[in-house]
């Protein structure tokens, strides 16, 4: 393989620290030890680029790997090797209990299939992530004969372990300055391929799946949702990647093993791991009745109480599981946590206490073609990077940059911040490197969908109070207010309910004698220059013949409908999108008109609005002839308001009482009334 601009700047920016990630392929289901484990090896025998090196390297790690995991069957061989030899080393996770019996630790080591194995007390003391779930370590066991000769002896002893992660202290000075020689995107290439995927098979969206995925490992108490189809790697990052996260497998999650258990005081997941992660949610239950109040009120403050005091923790809670349809028929038979356990799925309670909904419909089923052969950062160094970046927040410099609509309640907004910070930290992880205006709006962008999810599936479940979802953003004094949309919500040929951008509007043509009425979306981008350019080729002369009588009245009117501002010092960029049989745009001069007014006053037009009316030069308007037909489309399409000429009127008299219920039908005069009812939040 030939090593592109990211490779070598990924070796000189992360000497020692990378390591080629398809070397994991001839491990991966050989020996039986999660990712981390064999990329520790890596990392130690093959961060180079150096082919032969690495050639080396991996000979080590092959006997390594070999000579101390243990395959399913070889558990009396490696035994009778400890009593041979008097000690062996091994790669295996670890856990403890104190037996009261005989007030001493003893060591599980499931590979052997031993559960009652020494361990000193000092070795438990310095590693009590042993108690709650285990780590993988590399351990020497030792075999006393004069020990199995005793009663109840316990011949096997652990004489030293070393947990397989780094211990390096200055991790992050080394992350800061290697990230200095990556711009943007390179940066966001090079983590995805850290994490093993290669990024130019994956869309944008599939992206930013895995930066989301990313975030619990960076923010402390990050509550997050993945549900999707299967076979997407949705648990890929929690199980393989860090030794700070912990996956939960479905069924039973036992309070004590979760928070904390009160006969020994023990704390739970929460407390030793930075993410606990159920998987296959829809099978989770807990073993007492309060148990998913108690995670309600951990995932709120970050606090539980189980005795006399709170006890405080900072590990996240992420839940993933799988959709057994597509998420068009989720939404249509229920709510998208629809496959969440009863206690969960209905509760609006619950859901506010989640910061972020991931999209996992967002990410492919994964295949080889998906997995990158390049260098990234090897495992534990990107993992150690991540625990200790949770101390950290960019937020004190970015917030006073951004303004967030009104439609945010106290919990959203907390949501929003947490996903954004998160983005920031992975993307700039040094809290001194300035944040540039491109990446905070896709990092505002991308919390703001996340958690608009989470909002809209309680407004789904019926609560009043949730009903306002239109959630925006504006970056800067100067900036236009953005409307942040979910895109599953509504196909692309519906009208949402969101306020379109500057520029845009909804419109149906006036149809006519040879051509059927049709929905269209007019989009106008403007920039320094004049004149008006239709970008659409070929443009059809109807529609041309609309944007000229558009043009003509903005010239002409332009003191009565935009004030001061020229529209002759502007260019005007114009496309028209078509969305039934109806193609030619005849009679659209107003909604033209209107987008264009739009983009000159940098005002967003009004949601679930669609616009008619047929404009001639001198700016009056002609008259319609199929108000009915017209009326009855705009409902079809999901518009909500229908503004329509005064001339249409007495048709719309006998439109029908089911119709009248379903749209907002509201009249104009003239052009500035149109405009005026046209705009989002006031002219």
């Amino acid at each position: 393989m030939e090593l592109d601009k990211i490779d070598r700047l990924a070796a000189s920016a992360f000497e020692g620290f990378i390591v080629k990630k398809d070397l994991l392929e001839q491990f991966r289901k050989t020996y039986p030890v999660p990712t981390y484990v064999i990329e520790f090896l890596l990392g130690r025998y093959c961060a180079t680029t150096d082919d032969e090196e690495i050639k080396e390297g991996l000979e080590i790690v092959k006997r390594q790997l070999a000579d101390r995991t243990v395959r399913p069957g070889e558990e009396e061989y490696f035994k009778a090797k400890a009593k041979e030899n008097g000690t062996i080393k091994l790669i295996d996770i670890i856990t403890a209990r104190l037996d009261t019996a005989t007030d001493s630790y003893v060591a599980t080591l499931p590979s052997l299939q031993l559960n009652r194995v020494r361990i000193p007390e000092v070795l438990v003391n310095e590693n009590d992530r042993i108690f709650t779930g285990g780590f993988y370590a590399e351990i020497e066991l030792e075999y006393d004969a004069a020990i199995a000769q005793e009663n109840s002896g316990r011949p096997f002893g652990i004489r030293s372990l070393r947990p397989i992660q780094l211990s390096q202290r200055n991790v992050l000075d080394i992350l800061y300055k290697g990230r200095e020689q990556f711009n943007l995107q390179e940066w966001k290439d090079f983590l995805i391929r850290s994490v093993g995927m290669e990024p130019s098979s994956l869309t944008e969206k599939a992206k930013n799946v895995i930066f989301a995925r990313m975030i619990p490992y960076v923010e402390r108490n990050y509550n997050m949702v993945e549900l999707g189809p299967r076979g997407t790697g949705k648990s890929h990052l929690y199980q393989q990647i860090s030794p700070y996260s912990h996956l939960v497998s479905g069924g039973k999650a036992s309070v004590a093993k979760m928070f904390v258990n009160m006969g020994s005081g023990e704390r739970g997941l929460v407390c030793k791991y930075d993410v606990v992660c159920f998987d296959e949610v829809s099978g989770i239950s807990f073993d007492q009745k309060d148990g998913v109040n108690i995670m309600k009120g951990y995932m709120e403050s970050g606090e539980f109480s189980r005795g006399k005091e709170p006890i405080r923790a900072d590990g996240g809670i992420v839940m993933v599981g799988n959709f057994d349809v597509d998420v068009e028929h989720q939404q249509r038979v229920s709510h998208l946590f629809g496959p969440m356990p009863k206690e969960m799925r209905d509760d609006t309670a619950f859901m506010d206490r989640i910061h972020a909904f991931v999209p996992g419909w967002d990410f492919p089923k994964l295949n080889k073609s998906y997995f990158t052969e390049h260098f990234g950062l090897v495992s534990d160094f990107l993992s150690e990077c991540w625990t200790r970046m949770r101390t950290t927040s960019r937020l004190t410099h970015v917030l006073p940059r951004i303004d967030y609509g009104g439609a945010l309640s106290g919990r959203d907004t907390t949501a929003v911040n947490k996903t954004l910070n998160g983005l920031l930290k992975l993307m700039q992880p040094n809290p001194e490197a300035p944040i540039s205006d491109e990446l905070l709006e896709w990092a505002v962008k991308v919390a703001l969908e996340y958690r608009r999810r989470v909002k809209e599936q309680q407004k789904r479940v019926g609560s009043a109070e949730f009903r306002n979802t239109h959630f925006s953003y504006r970056i800067g004094n100067e900036g236009v207010e953005t409307f942040v949309t979910t895109p599953e919500i509504h196909s692309e040929n519906t009208i949402s309910e969101d306020p379109l951008p500057p520029g845009q509007i909804w419109a149906i043509n006036a149809g006519g004698q040879e051509e059927s009425i049709g929905l269209y979306k007019v989009e106008i981008n403007m920039g320094p220059g004049s004149g008006v350019k239709i970008l659409n080729r070929p443009v059809p002369p109807p529609f041309q013949e609309s944007v000229r009588f558009a043009e003509q009245n903005l010239y002409s009117k332009s003191n009565f409908l935009v004030g001061d501002r020229d529209p002759r010092s502007h260019d005007f960029s114009v496309q028209l999108r078509a969305f039934d049989t109806s193609k030619s745009g005849n009679g659209m001069g107003m909604a033209v008109l209107m987008a264009l007014c739009s983009a000159m006053l940098e005002k967003n037009t009004k949601g679930g609005l669609v616009v008619v009316g047929s404009l001639n030069l001198g700016g009056s308007l002609d008259m319609i002839y199929n108000a009915v037909n017209i009326a009855e489309l705009a409902v079809e399409k999901g518009a909500t308001t229908l503004l329509i000429p005064l001339n249409s009127r007495k048709q719309l008299n006998e439109l029908s009482d089911d119709m009248i219920t379903k749209i907002n039908i509201q009249y104009y005069t003239d052009l500035k009334d149109c405009l005026v009812k046209c705009i989002q939040d006031g002219y």
